[in-house]
């Protein structure tokens, strides 16, 4: 559409995602600008399938970067990828609770903490809550990363650090979000859906759970 009536409509964008990335990303479309603010302020954690190919590295951690070097990776077993998995897991929930400026030994902690609502209500570091392998059939492999103030590159990254600590070398092959904060791909357009009734029934559909979300959080 086009004209005076539609200038003045303005659309924001949520937490972005770069070029090589793929997966649900919001826009706010007039007052959901103003949702979107109240969001991003209660910092809700995103969650990404990130996959990787051990056996060489690039200069920008990423399986299209240019070639640094090449290694072996038949020693790479899952038990040995989980290993460094919960090692960067517990390292990132100790940061976690450093940055939540939360006493761990009130009740307001352990309140806060059945509820999934300890995470960092300021500034902080990229910050990992949980990280699994879905997947290992070498020298492929997946993983699902729940994480707090990324960026795409930073979990692109996390793939090379991995291939680092088991000895090898890691490339990542595809960042995919597949939930930011209360929004999944269930709530997702595909491009070929990109019309006004299907927008409009998508405000519709998620109104509900964002108003739940921001009278809980803030």
């Amino acid at each position: 559409v086009r004209g005076p009536r539609f200038r003045r409509l303005k659309i924001g964008a949520g937490h972005r995602l770069d070029v090589k990335a793929s997966g649900v990303f919001v826009l706010g479309i007039g007052h959901g600008n103003k949702l979107l603010t109240d969001l991003y302020n209660c910092h809700l954690t995103k969650v990404y399938t990130v996959g990787g190919l051990f056996g060489k590295a690039t200069d920008d951690f990423s399986d299209t970067g240019k070639l640094v070097e090449k290694t072996t990776f038949d020693h790479i077993t899952r038990e040995n990828l989980e290993r460094i998995l919960a090692v960067i897991q517990g390292t990132n929930h100790k940061a976690l609770l450093m940055h939540s400026n939360i006493d761990m030994k009130t009740q307001e902690a352990y309140e806060l903490a059945v509820k999934g609502l300890i995470r960092p209500m300021g500034k902080s570091p990229p910050l990992i809550t949980a990280i699994r392998c879905l997947q290992l059939a070498l020298p492929e492999f997946q993983l699902e990363i729940h994480c707090l103030h990324e960026t795409q590159q930073y979990l692109r990254k996390i793939v090379h650090e991995i291939g680092l600590e088991l000895k090898s070398s890691a490339v990542c092959t595809q960042v995919r979000r597949i939930r930011d904060g209360v929004f999944t791909l269930d709530d997702a357009l595909l491009r070929t859906q990109w019309n006004l009734q299907n927008i409009q029934n998508a405000i519709w559909d998620c109104q509900f759970k964002v108003k739940t979300e921001l009278e809980k959080t803030l």
